[in-house]
């Protein structure tokens, strides 16, 4: 008898370690580190220290900046109407949310667009410094299952701008370089956006270098949802190409260069009656007549939010056709 009390015990005992071990597995990736408060600025410090020898002076980065801001507002002007109309029109009586953001490293402009019978939301970005376009995590948590809505992981890290991510925990392979960490090193077989110091986004294969390769030669941020919609200017996609398993008109968020340290942020609606969705080839088309040299999709669908000053601009849309956000496993945000 004391034989089949010891024999329950221990079986209990094993029971309740396998149930751990289970639950931890299925939550937390294995060998995952734990915060995105973790960041490697090397890169940076190469970067400031390459500047400084060019030019002596901080006043460097200060006359880049203004010179970047100069060629945002001649692209707003070459390009019109485009970017004429803000999301957000400021109050008579000063209250609210504008569409406009400045401080002395980060300029944001934001616009509405109708497009393909779908509204297009676009923030346009101009840097003093890549070390302004950061990523977060879902409860500052690397792991799979592990997700919050967009505005929540935001308000967090007191994002001026932020945009959904690629949603890296839904899959199991994919570089995932987030500011400056690499925290998974596996090959998807996907486009890789890559964001570097020096505020240059590329568009590459993951079987061509390897993630700590990458992050040695000065990545910031690297994606693996793709695929890449356009590069040096011209559109990558084809008629009828798609996301696996995406509809043909989607919620789409993209982000692109128009040159190194001069971004936009772009999410649209769809699956409403007010706006239909574009295909990959319509927001690459998009995005290149914005005048961007890169872009790369990210994560779409119900995923597709865009957060401006504590405030939902777009309208996030699952695929119940409800108009609320979708919890995802990260964003990318300005501040």
């Amino acid at each position: 008898m004391d034989k089949l009390k010891q024999f329950a015990l221990t079986y209990g005992c094993l029971l309740t370690a396998f149930t751990v071990f289970a639950a931890l597995d299925t939550f937390v990736i294995p060998d995952a580190k734990s915060s995105v408060s973790e960041m490697n600025l090397t890169a940076f410090s190469d970067e400031a220290a390459n500047s400084a020898a060019q030019s002596g002076t901080d006043e460097a980065e200060n006359s880049a900046f203004a010179e970047a801001q100069n060629n945002q507002q001649k692209h707003r002007n070459r390009n019109g109407s485009k970017f004429a109309t803000s999301v957000f029109a400021q109050p008579a009586d000063g209250e609210g949310v504008s569409g406009e953001y400045s401080d002395e490293h980060i300029s944001i402009s934001l616009s509405e667009y109708n497009y393909c019978d779908t509204r297009v939301y676009v923030a346009d970005v101009v840097l003093s410094s890549a070390q302004y376009l950061k990523t977060a995590f879902a409860n500052d948590t690397y792991g799979k299952n592990v997700t919050a809505v967009t505005s929540e992981i935001a308000a967090a890290h007191d994002a001026i701008l932020a945009v959904n991510g690629d949603f890296y925990g839904s899959q199991e392979k994919g570089y995932v370089i987030r500011n400056g960490v690499a925290y998974r090193s596996t090959d998807n077989g996907a486009d890789v956006l890559c964001v570097y110091a020096d505020g240059m986004m590329q568009i590459m294969h993951s079987a061509e270098k390897t993630a700590d390769e990458l992050v040695d030669e000065g990545v910031w941020q690297a994606f693996c949802f793709g695929p890449g919609l356009v590069e040096n200017g011209e559109v990558l996609v084809t008629d009828g190409q798609e996301v696996g398993r995406h509809l043909a008109s989607n919620p789409r968020t993209a982000i692109g260069m128009i040159e190194p340290l001069h971004y936009i942020f772009v999410v649209s609606d769809g699956r409403t009656e007010e706006s239909a969705g574009l295909s990959l080839l319509q927001l690459a088309e998009f995005t290149r007549d914005l005048g961007a040299s890169t872009v790369y999709n990210l994560d779409g669908g119900g995923s597709s939010s865009m957060v401006f000053k504590g405030e939902i601009v777009n309208q996030p849309t699952n695929t119940g056709r409800t108009i609320e956000e979708r919890k995802v496993s990260d964003i990318v945000y300005i501040g």
